[in-house]
């Protein structure tokens, strides 16, 4: 089942990369078939196979030869892996299909976020409606209620946030993408541990935004897939978080 799991999150990978690589540019994840961006040679099925139509083709397009990005394997091997580890973790569970939804969002922004510095709504609004669907289907509707309320409180402390930002450094201090991704976050962990993950986030950007600040003088970084990495992180250790935050 694991390795069932394993092939199932790669195929969603090639699916999170089209939705990464194309939505920001406005452009369907239906139409036009998958091709090659260089030649426009249509890819047949056997050309589409994760990873390893990647590896028989040698990196390369078979039409025209130009070079394929690593991205593709890399993303569809993440995929697999997180997946594969998710059922490993927790078997056939509610917890499973979050973890799913958050990988997928996870390797969405990573793409949208790093290569065009958006954030996409409809994934966050998708990935938002089936985390309250799964939660009212698993917990009830109060569960849902509050999680939908811990969702609002979450993204109104983030854009007071940024408002706060925006004055002091008199500029954008925070995207609105980051402000609504604050949402899905609240919606999936809750506000406290949502607070968490704000945290770990930020301590996962730091070293990269000090990087980017001080070796190419960037005044821009892409936050989203740090914080939805804190996220998936404080998710798998959310048992252990509450007992420390007790009271």
């Amino acid at each position: 089942m694991v390795f069932f799991y394993i092939i199932v999150g790669m195929l969603f990978g090639s699916f999170f990369l089209v939705v990464g690589m194309r939505m920001p540019k406005g452009e369907s994840i239906i139409t036009p078939r998958s091709h090659c961006e260089e030649c426009g040679h249509v890819l047949k099925w056997y050309e589409l196979i994760p990873v390893l139509s990647f590896v028989f083709l040698k990196g390369k397009c078979h039409k025209c030869g130009k070079k394929l990005s690593y991205l593709y394997p890399t993303i569809e091997i993440a995929s697999g892996l997180l997946f594969g580890i998710a059922y490993l973790v927790y078997g056939m569970s509610y917890e499973l299909i979050a973890m799913m939804i958050i990988s997928g969002l996870l390797l969405i922004i990573f793409v949208s976020d790093l290569k065009y510095y958006i954030i996409l709504d409809e994934p966050l609004v998708v990935a938002s409606i089936l985390i309250l669907g799964f939660k009212w289907y698993y917990f009830g509707f109060k569960v849902m209620v509050l999680s939908l309320l811990s969702g609002l409180i979450v993204f109104a402390f983030m854009y007071i946030i940024k408002l706060v930002g925006d004055k002091v450094m008199k500029r954008e201090s925070l995207g609105g993408g980051d402000i609504k991704l604050s949402f899905f976050i609240g919606v999936i962990l809750g506000v406290q541990l949502s607070f968490v993950a704000l945290v770990v986030g930020s301590l996962m950007a730091f070293p990269y935004a000090f990087y980017i600040i001080f070796k190419n003088k960037a005044r821009e970084i892409p936050y989203g897939p740090f914080l939805i990495a804190g996220t998936m992180i404080v998710f798998y250790l959310q048992d252990y978080i509450s007992l420390i935050l007790k009271p």
